[in-house]
Protein backbone atom coordinates (compact mmCIF):
# COMPACT_ATOMS: atom_id res chain seq x y z
CA UNK A 1 0.00 0.00 0.00
CA UNK A 2 1.77 3.23 -1.14
CA UNK A 3 1.49 6.11 1.42
CA UNK A 4 -1.64 8.17 0.02
CA UNK A 5 -3.25 5.10 0.41
CA UNK A 6 -2.41 4.44 3.66
CA UNK A 7 -3.26 7.82 4.31
CA UNK A 8 -6.77 7.47 3.19
CA UNK A 9 -7.47 4.40 4.67
CA UNK A 10 -5.84 6.23 8.26
CA UNK A 11 -7.97 8.53 7.66
CA UNK A 12 -11.06 6.06 7.45
CA UNK A 13 -9.89 4.06 10.30
CA UNK A 14 -8.68 6.84 12.68
CA UNK A 15 -11.57 8.77 12.06
CA UNK A 16 -13.36 8.05 15.40
CA UNK A 17 -13.43 9.92 17.64
CA UNK A 18 1.63 7.50 25.98
CA UNK A 19 3.36 3.93 24.53
CA UNK A 20 1.46 3.28 28.24
CA UNK A 21 2.30 0.10 29.50
CA UNK A 22 0.86 -2.00 32.59
CA UNK A 23 1.58 -5.54 33.28
CA UNK A 24 2.51 -7.91 30.54
CA UNK A 25 0.71 -11.21 29.48
CA UNK A 26 2.20 -14.77 29.02
CA UNK A 27 2.64 -14.27 25.12
CA UNK A 28 3.56 -17.95 23.17
CA UNK A 29 6.39 -19.34 23.10
CA UNK A 30 7.30 -18.20 19.27
CA UNK A 31 7.64 -14.94 20.78
CA UNK A 32 9.79 -16.09 24.00
CA UNK A 33 12.00 -18.04 21.44
CA UNK A 34 12.43 -14.32 19.21
CA UNK A 35 14.07 -12.88 22.12
CA UNK A 36 16.94 -15.70 22.88
CA UNK A 37 20.39 -14.05 21.67
CA UNK A 38 19.14 -10.50 21.68
CA UNK A 39 21.79 -8.59 23.26
CA UNK A 40 23.51 -4.90 23.20
CA UNK A 41 22.13 -1.16 23.66
CA UNK A 42 18.83 0.00 22.16
CA UNK A 43 17.96 3.74 22.77
CA UNK A 44 13.88 4.28 22.88
CA UNK A 45 12.95 7.57 22.71
CA UNK A 46 8.53 8.09 24.03
CA UNK A 47 6.24 9.79 25.12
CA UNK A 48 4.53 7.21 27.08
CA UNK A 49 4.09 8.43 31.09
CA UNK A 50 7.06 8.98 32.98
CA UNK A 51 5.81 6.97 35.95
CA UNK A 52 4.64 4.55 33.45
CA UNK A 53 8.35 4.49 32.35
CA UNK A 54 9.73 3.89 35.50
CA UNK A 55 7.71 1.57 37.18
CA UNK A 56 6.50 -0.56 34.43
CA UNK A 57 8.65 -0.30 31.55
CA UNK A 58 12.18 -0.81 32.58
CA UNK A 59 11.39 -4.11 34.39
CA UNK A 60 9.18 -5.52 31.91
CA UNK A 61 11.33 -4.71 29.10
CA UNK A 62 14.47 -6.12 31.16
CA UNK A 63 12.32 -9.29 32.41
CA UNK A 64 11.64 -10.03 28.58
CA UNK A 65 15.19 -9.24 27.26
CA UNK A 66 17.59 -10.11 29.82
CA UNK A 67 21.01 -9.51 27.70
CA UNK A 68 19.36 -6.38 25.83
CA UNK A 69 20.19 -3.07 27.62
CA UNK A 70 17.65 -0.50 26.97
CA UNK A 71 17.85 3.14 27.43
CA UNK A 72 14.55 5.70 27.87
CA UNK A 73 14.25 9.22 27.03
CA UNK A 74 10.69 10.51 28.01
CA UNK A 75 8.92 13.51 26.54
CA UNK A 76 5.91 14.93 25.11
CA UNK A 77 5.92 14.39 21.45
CA UNK A 78 7.14 17.92 20.47
CA UNK A 79 10.00 17.88 22.83
CA UNK A 80 10.91 14.45 21.78
CA UNK A 81 10.42 16.17 17.63
CA UNK A 82 13.15 19.11 18.80
CA UNK A 83 15.53 16.68 20.06
CA UNK A 84 15.38 14.66 16.84
CA UNK A 85 15.97 17.52 14.62
CA UNK A 86 18.66 18.70 16.45
CA UNK A 87 20.19 15.27 16.59
CA UNK A 88 19.82 15.10 12.42
CA UNK A 89 20.74 18.76 12.09
CA UNK A 90 24.03 17.03 14.03
CA UNK A 91 24.33 14.21 11.79
CA UNK A 92 23.74 12.73 15.17
CA UNK A 93 21.21 10.45 15.82
CA UNK A 94 20.69 8.92 19.12
CA UNK A 95 17.63 6.80 19.15
CA UNK A 96 17.11 3.54 17.94
CA UNK A 97 13.55 2.81 18.59
CA UNK A 98 10.89 5.99 18.62
CA UNK A 99 7.52 5.86 19.80
CA UNK A 100 5.03 8.57 19.76
CA UNK A 101 1.46 9.82 19.36
CA UNK A 102 1.59 11.03 15.95
CA UNK A 103 1.90 9.05 12.81
CA UNK A 104 2.21 12.24 10.41
CA UNK A 105 5.72 12.38 11.91
CA UNK A 106 6.37 9.22 11.30
CA UNK A 107 5.56 9.67 7.68
CA UNK A 108 7.72 12.69 7.32
CA UNK A 109 10.41 10.97 8.91
CA UNK A 110 10.42 8.51 6.05
CA UNK A 111 10.06 10.90 3.26
CA UNK A 112 13.85 11.73 4.52
CA UNK A 113 14.99 9.04 4.53
CA UNK A 114 15.35 8.12 8.22
CA UNK A 115 13.50 4.95 8.56
CA UNK A 116 14.85 1.68 8.48
CA UNK A 117 12.26 -0.41 6.26
CA UNK A 118 11.54 -3.82 8.44
CA UNK A 119 8.39 -5.52 8.11
CA UNK A 120 7.15 -7.43 11.55
CA UNK A 121 5.18 -10.68 11.34
CA UNK A 122 3.11 -9.51 13.96
CA UNK A 123 1.32 -7.24 11.82
CA UNK A 124 -1.13 -9.42 10.13
CA UNK A 125 -2.78 -9.49 13.45
CA UNK A 126 -3.17 -5.70 13.27
CA UNK A 127 -6.56 -3.56 12.64
CA UNK A 128 -4.89 -0.59 12.03
CA UNK A 129 -2.89 -0.11 8.72
CA UNK A 130 1.07 -0.60 8.51
CA UNK A 131 3.75 0.97 6.34
CA UNK A 132 4.11 -0.57 3.28
CA UNK A 133 8.01 -1.05 3.06
CA UNK A 134 7.65 -1.88 7.40
CA UNK A 135 9.33 1.72 7.89
CA UNK A 136 6.80 1.97 11.00
CA UNK A 137 3.69 -0.25 12.41
CA UNK A 138 0.93 1.27 14.93
CA UNK A 139 1.85 0.01 17.86
CA UNK A 140 -1.19 1.43 20.00
CA UNK A 141 -4.17 3.53 19.82
CA UNK A 142 -5.47 6.77 21.87
CA UNK A 143 -8.60 7.55 22.27
CA UNK A 144 -9.65 11.62 22.68
CA UNK A 145 -12.65 12.10 24.53
CA UNK A 146 -14.86 14.19 26.58
CA UNK A 147 -14.45 13.86 30.15
CA UNK A 148 -16.18 15.15 33.28
CA UNK A 149 -17.26 14.61 37.01
CA UNK A 150 -20.18 12.51 37.49
CA UNK A 151 -20.39 13.63 41.58
CA UNK A 152 -20.14 17.22 39.91
CA UNK A 153 -22.58 17.69 37.20
CA UNK A 154 -26.19 16.77 36.87
CA UNK A 155 -27.22 14.52 34.57
CA UNK A 156 -29.01 17.69 32.12
CA UNK A 157 -25.44 19.26 32.00
CA UNK A 158 -23.68 16.29 30.70
CA UNK A 159 -22.39 17.24 27.61
CA UNK A 160 -22.86 14.57 24.65
CA UNK A 161 -20.72 16.23 21.86
CA UNK A 162 -17.90 18.23 21.06
CA UNK A 163 -20.68 21.14 20.04
CA UNK A 164 -21.88 21.13 23.40
CA UNK A 165 -18.70 23.04 24.69
CA UNK A 166 -19.36 25.84 22.80
CA UNK A 167 -22.55 26.41 25.50
CA UNK A 168 -22.69 29.06 27.92
CA UNK A 169 -23.69 27.18 30.65
CA UNK A 170 -19.94 25.61 30.87
CA UNK A 171 -18.39 29.42 29.86
CA UNK A 172 -14.80 29.50 31.88
CA UNK A 173 -15.13 25.72 33.18
CA UNK A 174 -13.75 23.69 30.58
CA UNK A 175 -10.13 23.15 29.05
CA UNK A 176 -8.35 21.34 27.11
CA UNK A 177 -3.90 19.88 26.42
CA UNK A 178 -1.94 22.18 24.78
CA UNK A 179 -1.37 20.93 21.33
CA UNK A 180 2.19 22.77 20.56
CA UNK A 181 3.61 20.38 23.29
CA UNK A 182 1.00 17.38 22.80
CA UNK A 183 0.88 15.50 19.16
CA UNK A 184 -2.45 14.07 20.45
CA UNK A 185 -3.67 17.52 21.18
CA UNK A 186 -2.38 18.66 17.98
CA UNK A 187 -4.12 15.52 16.05
CA UNK A 188 -7.40 16.61 17.92
CA UNK A 189 -7.22 20.32 17.06
CA UNK A 190 -6.14 19.48 13.69
CA UNK A 191 -9.70 17.14 13.27
CA UNK A 192 -11.74 19.36 15.10
CA UNK A 193 -10.93 22.52 12.93
CA UNK A 194 -11.27 20.02 9.78
CA UNK A 195 -14.62 18.84 11.06
CA UNK A 196 -16.28 22.19 12.29
CA UNK A 197 -14.23 24.79 11.10
CA UNK A 198 -11.81 27.42 12.81
CA UNK A 199 -14.88 29.01 14.26
CA UNK A 200 -15.60 26.06 16.34
CA UNK A 201 -12.26 27.14 18.17
CA UNK A 202 -13.04 31.10 18.47
CA UNK A 203 -16.35 29.36 19.86
CA UNK A 204 -14.74 27.71 22.46
CA UNK A 205 -12.49 30.74 23.22
CA UNK A 206 -15.33 33.27 23.58
CA UNK A 207 -16.63 30.46 25.96
CA UNK A 208 -13.64 30.50 28.02
CA UNK A 209 -11.66 27.73 27.32
CA UNK A 210 -8.39 27.16 29.31
CA UNK A 211 -5.45 25.07 27.33
CA UNK A 212 -3.30 23.40 29.95
CA UNK A 213 0.34 22.00 30.00
CA UNK A 214 -0.33 18.64 30.76
CA UNK A 215 -3.29 15.86 31.35
CA UNK A 216 -2.31 16.13 35.54
CA UNK A 217 -4.37 19.69 36.01
CA UNK A 218 -6.98 18.89 33.88
CA UNK A 219 -7.60 15.77 35.80
CA UNK A 220 -7.21 17.18 39.21
CA UNK A 221 -9.85 20.30 38.14
CA UNK A 222 -11.93 18.15 36.91
CA UNK A 223 -11.95 16.29 40.47
CA UNK A 224 -12.09 19.40 42.24
CA UNK A 225 -15.22 20.85 39.77
CA UNK A 226 -13.05 23.91 38.63
CA UNK A 227 -13.95 22.35 35.34
CA UNK A 228 -17.00 21.04 34.31
CA UNK A 229 -15.94 19.26 31.35
CA UNK A 230 -12.64 18.86 29.33
CA UNK A 231 -10.92 17.41 26.42
CA UNK A 232 -9.08 14.41 27.27
CA UNK A 233 -7.41 11.14 26.58
CA UNK A 234 -10.02 8.44 27.37
CA UNK A 235 -7.07 6.21 28.90
CA UNK A 236 -6.57 9.23 31.81
CA UNK A 237 -10.08 8.70 32.82
CA UNK A 238 -10.30 5.15 32.67
CA UNK A 239 -7.14 4.64 34.92
CA UNK A 240 -7.96 7.25 37.59
CA UNK A 241 -11.09 5.14 37.60
CA UNK A 242 -9.74 1.84 37.86
CA UNK A 243 -7.08 2.82 40.11
CA UNK A 244 -8.20 5.56 42.36
CA UNK A 245 -11.74 5.22 42.10
CA UNK A 246 -12.42 8.84 40.93
CA UNK A 247 -15.50 9.89 39.75
CA UNK A 248 -14.85 10.75 36.51
CA UNK A 249 -16.46 9.50 33.71
CA UNK A 250 -16.42 9.44 29.38
CA UNK A 251 -17.75 10.73 27.05
CA UNK A 252 -17.93 9.56 23.71
CA UNK A 253 -19.44 12.63 21.46
CA UNK A 254 -22.01 11.79 19.13
CA UNK A 255 -20.33 13.38 16.10
CA UNK A 256 -17.33 10.70 16.69
CA UNK A 257 -14.33 10.18 18.99
CA UNK A 258 -10.61 11.00 17.68
CA UNK A 259 -9.08 8.03 17.20
CA UNK A 260 -5.09 9.22 17.35
CA UNK A 261 -2.61 5.63 16.19
CA UNK A 262 0.87 5.54 17.79
CA UNK A 263 3.43 4.23 15.79
CA UNK A 264 6.28 2.13 16.35
CA UNK A 265 9.67 2.76 13.83
CA UNK A 266 13.28 2.06 14.19
CA UNK A 267 15.62 4.75 12.51
CA UNK A 268 18.02 3.63 10.06
CA UNK A 269 20.53 4.80 11.91
CA UNK A 270 20.78 2.07 14.51
CA UNK A 271 23.90 0.79 15.43
CA UNK A 272 22.17 -2.65 16.74
CA UNK A 273 19.43 -3.50 14.35
CA UNK A 274 18.45 -6.84 15.09
CA UNK A 275 17.84 -5.82 18.87
CA UNK A 276 15.79 -2.94 18.22
CA UNK A 277 13.83 -5.13 15.43
CA UNK A 278 13.12 -7.73 18.29
CA UNK A 279 12.21 -5.27 20.80
CA UNK A 280 9.76 -3.59 18.11
CA UNK A 281 8.14 -7.17 17.40
CA UNK A 282 7.60 -7.65 20.86
CA UNK A 283 5.78 -4.81 21.39
CA UNK A 284 3.34 -5.85 18.62
CA UNK A 285 3.02 -9.02 19.64
CA UNK A 286 0.28 -10.46 21.41
CA UNK A 287 2.31 -10.10 24.77
CA UNK A 288 3.31 -6.94 23.97
CA UNK A 289 -0.14 -5.79 23.44
CA UNK A 290 -1.65 -6.83 26.67
CA UNK A 291 0.86 -4.40 27.83
CA UNK A 292 -0.47 -1.88 26.18
CA UNK A 293 -4.13 -2.40 27.00
CA UNK A 294 -3.15 -3.09 30.86
CA UNK A 295 -2.15 0.86 30.49
CA UNK A 296 -5.78 1.74 29.28
CA UNK A 297 -5.02 2.24 25.39
CA UNK A 298 -6.42 0.19 23.07
CA UNK A 299 -4.82 -2.78 21.07
CA UNK A 300 -3.93 -2.63 17.33
CA UNK A 301 -4.14 -6.37 17.37
CA UNK A 302 -7.97 -8.42 16.46
CA UNK A 303 -6.51 -10.81 19.10
CA UNK A 304 -6.06 -8.27 22.10
CA UNK A 305 -9.22 -7.24 24.76
CA UNK A 306 -9.93 -3.59 25.02
CA UNK A 307 -8.94 -1.91 28.20
CA UNK A 308 -10.21 -2.48 31.31
CA UNK A 309 -13.48 0.29 31.66
CA UNK A 310 -13.57 1.19 28.38
CA UNK A 311 -17.49 0.95 26.88
CA UNK A 312 -16.05 0.13 23.66
CA UNK A 313 -13.54 -2.10 21.30
CA UNK A 314 -11.69 -0.27 18.40
CA UNK A 315 -13.47 -2.23 16.34
CA UNK A 316 -17.10 -0.36 17.82
CA UNK A 317 -14.90 2.85 17.67
CA UNK A 318 -14.20 2.85 14.62
CA UNK A 319 -17.38 2.42 12.93
CA UNK A 320 -18.21 6.06 14.07
CA UNK A 321 -15.40 8.30 13.33
CA UNK A 322 -13.95 11.97 12.52
CA UNK A 323 -11.77 12.27 9.79
CA UNK A 324 -8.31 12.46 10.44
CA UNK A 325 -6.47 13.67 7.32
CA UNK A 326 -2.81 13.02 7.93
CA UNK A 327 -1.09 14.34 4.78
CA UNK A 328 -2.56 17.33 6.12
CA UNK A 329 -1.23 17.26 9.59
CA UNK A 330 2.09 16.36 8.41
CA UNK A 331 2.04 19.31 5.59
CA UNK A 332 0.53 21.97 7.14
CA UNK A 333 1.80 21.53 11.10
CA UNK A 334 3.70 24.63 11.42
CA UNK A 335 0.07 26.65 9.72
CA UNK A 336 -2.35 24.28 12.26
CA UNK A 337 -0.33 25.02 15.38
CA UNK A 338 -0.21 29.21 14.90
CA UNK A 339 -3.60 29.37 13.72
CA UNK A 340 -4.67 27.67 17.41
CA UNK A 341 -1.86 30.30 18.58
CA UNK A 342 -3.42 33.31 17.42
CA UNK A 343 -7.01 32.04 17.89
CA UNK A 344 -6.93 30.40 21.14
CA UNK A 345 -3.84 31.35 23.23
CA UNK A 346 -2.71 35.03 22.11
CA UNK A 347 -6.51 36.57 21.21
Amino acid sequence: MSSKKWLAAAAALLACGTLLLAGCGGGDKKAADGKKGVSGNVMVYTSMYPDIVNSMCKPKVQKAFPDLKVSWFQGGTEKIKTKIAGEVKANKISDDVLMVADPSYYIYLKEKGLLLDSKSPETKHHIMEVDKDGAWAAVRVCNMIIAYNKDKLKPEDVPTSWQDLTNPKYKGRIAMPNPLLSGTAYVAVGTLADKFGWEYFDALKANGLRVEEGNSAIQNKLLTGEYMAAIILEENILKLQQTKKEPLEVVYPKEGCILISSPIGIFKATKNPEGAKALTDWWLSKEGQAAVTAGWMHSVRDDVEKPKGAKYSLKELLKNALKVDWEKLTRDESKIKEEFRSRVMDA
